[in-house]
């Protein structure tokens, strides 16, 4: 599989994502593959950078604050699927990188596939990192740290 040599934010992983509700019921790994955008990359912390992920859902929010909506023509920049997409502003995953969790975005053979789409748009992400921000400022972001 290949890795981006640094995950950078905004960048889009293919990633196992484990949803708070699933830690909760004390599930340690994700249910499925889907997308996830790398929000924060600590690299001050230690040997390898700390990676924070929010994932991209089907669902929509059930308030207005929980989540970002992706438009079309991201979606297709990206390479995913029609539907309708947002991106959790409540939920987030930490991982050390590069982490056991990253999937290649098609199953192949070959060892040379991504475990990314591409990045979100600057004004995008912005708005992403903005929500979250306000977010957990009011107590209202639950960060899972994965583990190896």
């Amino acid at each position: 599989m290949k890795l981006p040599d640094r995950p950078e934010v905004g960048l889009v992983l293919c990633y196992a994502y484990l949803w708070t509700k699933d830690d909760e019921a004390g599930r340690s790994e994700g249910a499925k593959d889907r997308p996830a955008v790398v929000v924060l990359a600590r690299r001050d912390v230690g040997p390898s950078d700390l990676v924070y992920v929010a994932p991209i859902t089907h669902s929509p929010p059930a308030r207005p604050h929980e989540k970002i909506a992706v438009e079309p023509r991201v979606k297709r920049h990206l390479g995913l699927d029609a539907d309708a997409s947002w991106i959790s502003a409540t939920e987030l995953n930490v991982f050390a990188w590069p982490g056991p969790d990253l999937r290649p975005i098609r199953r192949s053979g070959a060892s040379d596939v991504p475990c990314y789409y591409g990045f979100l748009p600057r004004g995008l992400f912005n708005e992403l990192k903005h929500t979250i921000v306000a977010n957990w400022a009011a107590g209202r972001v639950r960060a899972i740290k994965r583990e190896e």
